[in-house]
């Protein structure tokens, strides 16, 4: 009996988006088939790589606050639909912010009390109105779905500027107490019933910018997890979980390795490295770090585009690209930035914050002259290059409340749903730098592989696994996920 593969496909030139396509059969490699011999991506399951945790999106305020503004029937809609592995995309690892960042409706942090070095007043009322429910939401549909939380800020009394925005240090003496917020923080969380996985010491470590963020250098880094944020954890009982430095673009992951594992307390304190994409690919990177830190984990954080788009399949592609490009470089799992905007990139408050200053600066014809350095540094440079507004798999319009889907929600669909946590990469290659793919054997033994077509035209495939072979091609601008066993 030939053995079958299950075909999924997003072509949106025939308005296929994920689905199921007539299934492809492996028949003999034949001896001297030349027609064989071209077209090939070959499947390799003796060859084994990374373990892989799972995929998913982030859980900002934002979407939380969209998701509430939805019709009762909407919400369980997009909910199903990124949670549920059957209906679904069956979403396995998400994000979650500590305290705000620049997709929640304001500045706010858990503990605002200048100087409680107790934290007496730390609170998460205010995750309580919007973040929790959507993550209850979201459990009661996976109760397997794993939560990793990220801090764009301290609280501004523990930072050298005073305030969480514009970048600047945590204060050295706040070290302690910072590591103390994490725990009360995890507490807070599982008491609400809902438990993390892991976090990551501060997202973005290299940047400065006009919303919530934190600089910390390698060093910084380092002594936070070997000497407060681990030892906090292990004493809470908390040891179990998991901590990931960088969470930044990766042109630079390698040099800040090199940095922040130099010490063996380091490296026994730190699970692995999350990383961004903003930066262009440096895959090439993602293999340095593996090659020398093979035992630490590599974790695909965060990635975002703009509303500007070429074609319906841009922005999935984009997305494709990179996760297939971080995936066959050793990362263990991928996840999405908010999963769900309104219309006008929304709620952003650092976005409101530059619409202000461009009314300001356009109204009052204000001269460069005339601003303050902040100004100069934080909001000048978006009047120049235009306010940036991000797109999100799902998209809510403000107005009639109407539900749209982008590409992305189903490109990565084309991971999520079928490459399942524990799932394990497997070896391949592939005949043309014209696609790219990955494959993989999921817990069950199914073989999963992913091929991507960003080309112009339609490319010839031929799928060989062992002795077999199945031929088949690939339109142009899609992406496949074939399945079998």
């Amino acid at each position: 009996m030939k053995r079958k593969i299950k075909v999924i496909m997003t072509d949106y030139s025939d308005h296929s988006l994920m689905k199921e396509k007539e299934p492809l059969f492996f028949h003999k490699d034949k001896e001297g088939y030349r027609a064989a011999e071209a077209n090939l991506f070959n499947i390799y399951d003796q060859v084994r790589y990374q373990e892989i945790i799972g995929f998913g999106g982030a859980i900002t305020q934002a979407s939380a606050v969209n998701l509430m503004k939805m019709a009762k029937e909407d919400q369980e809609a997009v909910m199903k639909g990124y949670f549920d592995q059957e209906e679904g995309l069956g979403y396995s690892l998400c994000r979650t912010t500590i305290n705000s960042c620049d997709f929640s409706t304001e500045f706010y942090s858990y503990d605002d009390v200048e100087n409680d070095w107790e934290l007496k007043n730390f609170s998460i009322a205010h995750d309580k109105q919007d973040v929790i429910p959507m993550m209850k939401k979201a459990l009661s549909i996976n109760k397997e779905l794993k939560f990793f939380s990220s801090p764009w800020s301290p609280p501004g009394w523990m930072k050298t500027n005073g305030r969480m925005d514009k970048g600047r240090y945590l204060k050295k003496e706040c070290r302690q107490v910072w590591a103390d917020y994490f725990v009360k923080f995890i507490d807070a969380y599982e008491k609400e019933g809902i438990p993390l996985w892991g976090v990551t010491i501060q997202n973005e470590t290299h940047a400065q910018m006009g919303w919530e963020s934190c600089y910390y250098t390698g060093e910084d880094e380092r002594i936070f997890a070997q000497d407060y944020l681990k030892p906090a954890l292990n004493k809470a009982g908390l040891g179990d979980k998991k901590i990931f430095f960088w969470d930044h673009n990766k042109e630079r992951v390698f040099d800040r390795a090199l940095d922040v594992l130099s010490a063996a307390k380091a490296r026994e304190a730190l699970d692995g490295v999350a990383v961004h994409w903003y930066a262009g690919d440096h895959f090439g990177a993602l293999e340095a770090f593996h090659q020398m830190y093979p035992e630490k984990l590599i974790l695909g954080t965060e990635s975002c585009v703009g509303t500007e788009k070429k074609a319906d399949y841009d922005t999935g592609e984009k997305y494709a690209h990179d996760m297939i490009g971080n995936l066959n470089h050793w990362a263990c799992g991928w996840v999405d930035w908010n999963m769900i905007l309104d219309s006008e990139g929304g709620p952003d408050h650092w976005k409101e914050e530059q619409e202000k200053f461009k009314e300001k600066f356009e109204k009052n014809g204000c001269r460069e002259e005339d601003l303050s350095e902040s100004e100069k540094e934080f909001l000048l440079p978006c009047m120049k290059t235009g306010i940036w507004v991000g797109e999100a798999p799902v998209i809510m319009d403000c107005k009639s409340k109407e539900i749209k889907y982008s590409s992305s929600y189903y490109y990565i669909g084309h991971f999520s749903k079928y490459i399942r946590p524990g799932a394990v990469r497997i070896g391949s290659s592939i005949y043309t730098s014209s696609l790219e793919a990955c494959a993989f054997e999921n817990p069950d033994g199914w073989k999963v592989a992913v091929v991507l077509n960003p080309s112009d035209i339609s490319r010839k495939l031929t799928l060989r696994y062992r002795d077999e072979i199945a031929e088949t091609f690939l339109p142009a601008h899609s992406i496949a996920t074939y399945l079998f066993q």
